[in-house]
């Protein structure tokens, strides 16, 4: 894989007597795109929020996490946010009663309190890849379609400008349409050099944007390889395309 800008090893977590994760590695190269796909509880936003540091990695969780070049298992969530790592949550945890706008302008908080120059400036950048907010830029967050919050979840979360962007669930509960709309945005990301960690059950569209993909299965890593020769994996596909050989066979 390419420069790396997050290497994972070894990461484990219970809850009480339940193993979520048990000794998974990933890797995510920069600028890359890189998928863990799954069923419902496989374990995949688990291992997500133990990457963000919202599970903290002591007693119930332990492993390694490089990122940047730097082992970071004793970082708080936020000197990761300030490192450049950003989470949007799969239920995105939008201020409902807030503007668009001033939902944009928390995401760039961090930056605002480092006293960075034309933080705001990174708005037009949201509202070129998000065009429909800018015409909603005004309008409460708690207003929006569930493909607009969704929207706006994302955007808030390139306000900051991070150097890897973590996405929980991205398609959940949004209309086909709406999904297919979403991942040609992800899919876009590469343009801005971001590095995407993608966790996702719907795995045809994950696969169809990712560069690389990891199977997580009860915890742990399954299979893993480039995204176009996992949605070829006769594996995948009986488990995951919803392609059996039923199908197949037809």
């Amino acid at each position: 894989m390419r420069d790396s800008i997050l290497s994972v090893r070894g990461l484990s977590a219970r809850y009480g007597k339940v193993t979520a994760l048990g000794d998974a590695a990933i890797e995510v190269g920069a600028g890359q795109i890189v998928t863990v796909i799954g069923a419902n509880g496989a374990g995949k936003s688990t291992m997500l929020n133990a990457i963000m540091g919202s599970l903290p990695l002591s007693g119930s969780a332990h492993g390694e996490i490089v990122y940047a070049g730097e082992r970071i298992e004793t970082w708080g969530a936020e000197r990761r946010v300030a490192a450049g790592m950003s989470l949007v949550p799969e239920r995105r945890e939008l201020f409902a009663s807030m503007t668009v706008e001033d939902n944009l302008l928390l995401g760039g908080f961090r930056r605002y309190r480092a006293r960075e120059r034309n933080w705001k400036d990174e708005m037009e950048n949201v509202f070129r890849l998000f065009p429909r907010l800018k015409e909603r830029r005004r309008q409460e967050a708690g207003t929006l379609s569930g493909g607009e919050r969704q929207m706006l979840a994302l955007g808030r979360a390139l306000m900051a400008k991070p150097r890897l962007l973590m996405l929980d669930e991205p398609s959940l509960g949004l209309a086909p349409l709406i999904v297919r709309e979403i991942f040609h945005i992800i899919s876009g990301l590469r343009e801005t050099g971001v590095a995407t960690l993608l966790v996702e059950q719907n795995a045809r569209a994950a696969l169809q944007v990712a560069d690389y993909g990891y199977v997580l299965e009860t915890g742990a890593v399954a299979l893993s390889g480039p995204a176009h020769e996992l949605a070829g994996n006769p594996r995948v596909i009986e488990s995951y395309l919803g392609l059996g050989k039923r199908d197949r066979a037809a």
